[in-house]
């Protein structure tokens, strides 16, 4: 077992990981009802295969996940709102910073 493996088993961080997911989805849930229409567009742009608006989405991601911010590239600043969007099971989900995919 290598040693990301031990560290990511004990119990500890296994605690703190269920904590950061439950106050992700609060996060997520708590801003649905106004963000919402990110998501329906994005949704749209994946159908319609709108690379013109796709591009203009945040690119933060935590694609291992399922995890892909719906909001406009630079919200961060200029909205002053986490990433936001849904987990690979659909819930809404709200988070702050990215992660590199091959973590």
């Amino acid at each position: 077992m290598d040693h990301t493996s031990i560290v990511l088993a004990d119990p500890q961080v296994q605690r703190v990981r269920a904590h950061i997911q439950e106050a992700e989805t609060r996060i997520g849930l708590e801003l649905r009802a106004r963000l919402q229409p990110f998501q329906d567009r994005y949704d749209q742009a994946v159908r319609d295969g709108d690379t013109a608006a796709l591009i203009r989405i945040c690119p933060g991601k935590h694609g291992r996940w399922g995890r892909i911010c719906v909001l406009d590239e630079g919200h961060e600043t200029s909205m002053e709102e986490p990433h936001w969007g849904h987990n690979s099971d659909g819930q809404p989900i709200g988070w702050v910073g990215s992660t590199p995919d091959d973590w």
